[in-house]
């Protein structure tokens, strides 16, 4: 009866580190890095294609897996705070009064800030006039009344493009007159395409880098020139432009960390704003914070290279 007891105890025991070494193992396995596991990115809408080819490029290059979640801006923010660990990608920093809400969990969010984006007007193609005045538009949004344009069309009510031209404009609500609001950039898109005289306003990459089944509506449409508040001259939102400071809607974008550990926010963040990144973002049509370096090999004798 005692060998029996003992032979119970220690096959017991025996499954007990068994148990314990295979959670061990599971857990090491699934354990978060800064190059390896699993996470959630928040991205502002407006910027989701080319965080698309980030998290593309950065999961093919490491044993990591994000899960891209596009939301409005106002709603990126929201899953800030109520999700734990969280990362989210907008075209603005965070203000005094979110800052505050970290400094109360104990966590200080880690910023990255990777490209400089651009707010593009867009009009039909038919439209003759490629040229628009900002203080056009911030006059229009203000309520009054502007020959050349026949109405504005955004993506979301709650997006950063509102937000941002509310702020130009000095106003807290886009008028009821005049201006409508769809759900995606690519909705505006394709209502400018359809309907000659609106003006559309979204953010550059949707237009540099469009998906397949977009392709034919943004070839229907013209970027608009833009004459900025004090300047003569109008201008196109390109990258050259943007760097030059001479498009007047450019904004930086920001990589905002709140996991409050060293985990794939980290990893993301430090790609993204690394070489391989700022060459995606330079592809993309977007401005990078570092222009990536190109190496030039100076032959000296092309014949013997031939040979």
């Amino acid at each position: 009866m005692k060998n029996y007891v003992k032979i119970s105890y220690f096959v017991f025991l025996a499954v007990i580190i068994l148990f314990f070494a295979c959670n061990q193992s599971k857990s090491s396995k699934n354990k978060e890095t800064i190059l390896k596991g699993s996470a959630t990115v928040y991205v502002d809408e407006t910027l989701t294609p080319v965080i698309e080819d980030q998290v593309e490029v950065f999961e093919n290059k490491y044993e990591a897996k994000i899960k891209l979640i596009s939301k409005s801006e106002a709603e990126t923010v929201n899953s800030l705070f109520k999700e734990k660990s969280a990362i989210a990608i907008l075209s603005r920093n965070l203000t005094v009064e979110e800052s505050k809400i970290f400094e109360q969990k104990k966590i200080v969010p880690k910023v990255t800030i990777f490209a400089t984006d651009a707010v593009a007007l867009i009009s039909n193609k038919n439209n003759n006039d490629t040229i628009v005045a900002l203080k056009d538009i911030i006059s229009f949004m203000q309520g009054n009344t502007v020959p050349s344009i026949k109405g504005l069309v955004f993506d979301n009510p709650n997006s950063s493009t509102v937000r941002y031209m509310n702020s130009l404009a000095g106003i807290k609500a886009i008028p009821e007159k005049g201006v409508f609001s769809f759900k995606t950039n690519d909705e505006v898109i394709k209502y400018v395409s359809e309907n000659e005289g609106m003006i559309g306003i979204v953010g550059v990459n949707w237009l540099s880098q469009p998906m397949p089944a977009m392709q034919k509506y943004v070839d229907n449409v013209n970027a608009l020139n833009v004459k900025g508040l004090d300047s003569e001259n109008a201008f196109a939102p390109t990258q050259n432009n943007i760097a030059e400071r001479k498009y007047p809607l450019a904004r930086d974008l920001y990589i905002i960390n709140c996991q409050g550990y060293s985990g794939l926010g980290m990893g993301f963040a430090s790609f993204v704003a690394g070489d391989i990144g700022q060459r995606i973002i330079l592809k993309s049509g977007l401005l990078p914070v570092r222009i990536p370096g190109r190496n030039i090999t100076i032959r000296k004798n092309i014949e013997n290279d031939k040979k």
